[in-house]
């Protein structure tokens, strides 16, 4: 496992591991949680610019199948540790553009080439991808909906141009646009300019590659709509991992926020 950082590498070992799997793990200092030491077999804490390095262990470990769980960080991209790796260069130099899809491509195609099968990241976690309904207490009403499917259409737009994946709306009006940021940030961007009654849509991109980049929400994603005063939060049903889903719910139960799947 290529392990990225906050919960959802945890989730994937965890989950690997009762189902019978050996997992050796590549941890990138900086961003993978130590917390994924006590759940893998054995770890490698690697440098981001110790890239093909993990070649060399996953050879020696005699892995044949690899798995890319959690994201890298990304001002990482532009810092001195990726400039200053002559393999991420070569890689970085190659590509027709910086875009996720591409870059997350293009680490999909080097691990093939060195003979490794690259699983879909939500092998074994399954259980972490709701279907379509309202997920909480409470049900969006005619407005929201209204801002919902106004939303989800242009964030599939934004999406297939591979610039972001959510989109913030408020009485059919685009308020913020996801880019490099994340999430979390466009988040936080969007409450400062919206002042409240948010709705935030996030989607998988069309032909979505589910064995990396793809939708992952949490309690820290809720915790973040709570501050912005959101409404409600809309992902689409099948293709969005949920972690901490129970404590997430009560939450947006209390502060009156809607969640649904669609």
């Amino acid at each position: 496992m290529i392990a990225g950082n906050r919960k959802f590498p945890l989730l994937f070992a965890a989950s690997a591991k009762r189902k019978g799997c050996k997992i050796i793990a590549i941890a990138i200092k900086g961003d993978t949680s130590p917390k994924l030491k006590k759940i893998v077999d054995k770890i490698y804490w690697l440098k981001l610019s110790e890239f093909q390095k993990m070649f060399d262990i996953f050879k020696a470990e005699a892995v044949e199948a690899v798995v890319m769980a959690g994201q890298i960080s990304p001002r990482r991209l532009f810092s001195k540790e990726t400039k200053n790796s002559p393999e991420l260069n070569q890689i970085l130099d190659s590509l027709k553009n910086k875009q996720a899809n591409t870059l997350f491509g293009a680490v999909a195609k080097r691990l093939e080439e060195a003979g490794l099968t690259l699983l879909d990241s939500t092998t074994f976690i399954e259980e972490y991808l709701p279907q379509k309904g309202t997920l909480t207490k409470l049900q969006p009403d005619f407005n929201t909906w209204e801002d919902v499917y106004f939303g989800l259409s242009l964030a599939k737009a934004v999406a297939n141009l591979d610039i972001g994946q959510t989109v913030a709306v408020k009485s059919k009006t685009i308020v913020a646009v996801e880019a490099f940021e994340g999430t979390d940030n466009l988040i936080r961007r969007a409450g400062l300019i919206g002042r409240g009654k948010l709705v935030i849509v996030k989607v998988s991109k069309p032909n979505q590659d589910m064995r990396f980049d793809i939708p992952v929400i949490g309690l820290n994603t809720i915790k973040n709509l709570k501050r912005a005063k959101c409404s409600c939060l809309a992902f689409e049903a099948g293709k969005t991992l949920f972690i901490d889903r129970e404590e997430s719910i009560c939450l947006a139960d209390r502060c009156g926020m809607a969640i649904v799947a669609v």
